[in-house]
């Protein structure tokens, strides 16, 4: 573990917890949901630049994602030289900001953005810069003075053996901020060793829980198994911490989905940690869904409760605002699951019916109160849930391709993927026979059979199996237990305008993932 394993003396977590309390609680109106944005630490680690983060901050308003609330730029550790200057102050790494820190803070405040910066509650950084203990006014005041708007204070190179000197470092850099005048979401990074869920609400927005992520499946699952039951703690101005976002930094597409939702369900910061300038379309689809960053966001505050587990299965309720219930079937096994849960057991009144909108696949259902669905390994089902009903059955929309994002389309005797356009020939509908029809004909697996590489294209609509179609909780449509795939998806250059449409075996990958639009 990478801060913790320079952490020069932090006693066993078995010791006994002093307790304190702390002269002043945290009241300084920021952080009423959890913050967004993007942070250099995961993918650069020391390697960072002014270069690389104004770069950054332009996609971050070009993509859409600032307009989604990805508002934070936040540089993390290696900013700054090895030593302070003569009056003691930090200095920014001149070969690495040329501009200084307050020009690249203008910088990201004139697109609409906030500026954030690192620094350490002990006597050095994770990476052996300057700390600041003992130095904490004049390291407040500095960060006020360059426009800085969020802190993560880590937690190397520290003396301290109880509680109490925890909530003592990170109280007195609280303090230190608040004194600036200056707004300053404060972020403590203590990796979870003294229950911060128990105290930091007094002394800091939010609050590490765990120790650092890194961007493999063992890593996402088992930091969630450490956040997930501490939802008593999360409330507006002060969350549960479970660390950045590895969405985009080599999992597959389903375990992103996986990581995206649940750290949304859990009202966790969603600070993304990959290259995004490279990021695929698919990566973007993740990070961009409006339904889902929505049950993150949601004023209401609310941690989601896990309601059940048991067998690698786990099911989450996170209460919102209207009232609405989000529901989230969790996947931890290696091969697909059938997951259920009830209305009821979500915390929903009592109803006739009830409205499931699927947060991924964008499908409306109506349920008696029974909530199930086969989700895949490493994967997770959300349902936004309240009293009502609806259903997509019969409705015509475009059916939009997360490789891609672009349109399922009917084009002369092809159907294959283009630009949407809202055309009618891209305006799809799920008829309650199970056809698939667009422009007055039905989507057809070729040839009158289904099998794998089969090409679809558009036909009149005859009634034949070739033509039923099925959209899965899981954003595939299936046809013969086979999927509708954008061919050659796979892969970056598959996924332009033209690409034809085949059925072939199912395998959860992004050009296999559908959303109606």
């Amino acid at each position: 573990m990478r801060r913790a394993a320079v952490v020069t003396a932090v006693i066993a977590l078995a010791a006994t917890l002093a307790t304190t309390s702390p002269a002043e609680a945290l009241e300084n109106g920021l952080a009423r949901t959890p913050p967004m944005g993007w942070n250099t630490w995961n993918t650069f680690e020391c390697s960072i630049n002014e270069t690389l983060v104004k770069q950054t901050t332009d996609l971050m308003v070009s993509s859409g994602l600032r307009d989604r609330g990805y508002t934070y730029v936040n540089l993390d550790d290696c900013w700054m030289t090895w030593s302070r200057d003569g009056s003691g102050n930090l200095v920014a790494d001149p070969a690495k900001f040329p501009s200084g820190l307050k020009a690249l803070g203008d910088y990201i405040h004139a697109r609409g953005m906030k500026f954030g910066i690192y620094e350490d509650a002990g006597t050095m950084t994770c990476q052996g810069y300057p700390g600041s203990l003992g130095h904490e006014q004049a390291d407040a005041t500095l960060f006020a003075n360059w426009g800085v708007d969020y802190l993560k204070y880590d937690n190397c190179h520290n003396d301290s053996s109880t509680q109490q000197d925890y909530v003592r470092r990170y109280s007195a850099m609280r303090d230190a901020l608040q004194a600036t005048g200056r707004p300053i979401t404060y972020s403590i990074c203590e990796w979870g060793y003294f229950d911060p869920a128990t105290w930091a609400a007094d002394v800091g927005n939010l609050w590490r829980t765990t120790g650092d992520i890194t961007n493999n499946w063992g890593s996402i699952d088992g930091i969630y198994r450490q956040n997930v039951g501490l939802d008593a703690a999360a409330k507006p101005g002060a969350w549960n911490d479970p660390d950045m976002l590895e969405v985009g930094d080599g999992m597959d597409f389903q375990e992103d989905r996986a990581h995206f939702t649940l750290w949304a369900a859990m009202a966790a910061p969603l600070i993304a940690g990959a290259d995004l300038r490279s990021a695929s379309v698919a990566t973007f689809s993740t990070y961009l869904n409006p339904d889902v960053i929505a049950i993150d966001q949601d004023p209401l505050g609310k941690q989601a409760r896990r309601i059940a587990t048991g067998d690698g299965q786990d099911v989450l309720a996170k209460p919102l605002q209207d009232g609405a219930v989000a529901v989230v079937l969790f996947n931890e096994n290696s091969t697909t699951k059938t997951i259920s849960t009830t209305a009821a057991a979500a915390g929903l009144p009592a109803a006739g019916s009830y409205r499931l909108s699927n947060l991924w696949s964008k499908e409306l259902t109506t349920s008696d109160g029974t909530i199930s669905a086969n989700v895949p390994s490493h994967s997770t089902v959300v349902y936004r849930v309240s009293p009502g009903s609806g259903t997509s059955i019969g409705t015509t929309q475009p059916i939009q391709g997360a490789s891609s994002a672009r349109c399922m389309n009917i084009e002369d005797s092809v159907a294959d993927i283009r630009d949407c356009d809202g055309g009618s020939h891209q305006a799809w509908t799920f008829t309650s026979a199970g056809e698939l029809k667009a422009d007055g004909r039905c989507l057809d697996a070729k040839g009158g059979t289904s099998a794998s590489g089969t090409q679809l294209i558009p036909w009149t609509c005859h009634g034949g199996a070739n033509q039923k179609f099925e959209l899965e909780a899981d954003g595939s449509i299936t046809q013969a237990g086979l999927c509708v795939d954008v061919t050659g998806g796979d892969k970056p250059a598959g996924n332009v305008n033209g690409t034809p449409l085949e059925l072939w075996t199912c395998n959860d990958d992004a050009n296999q993932n559908w959303q109606l639009r």
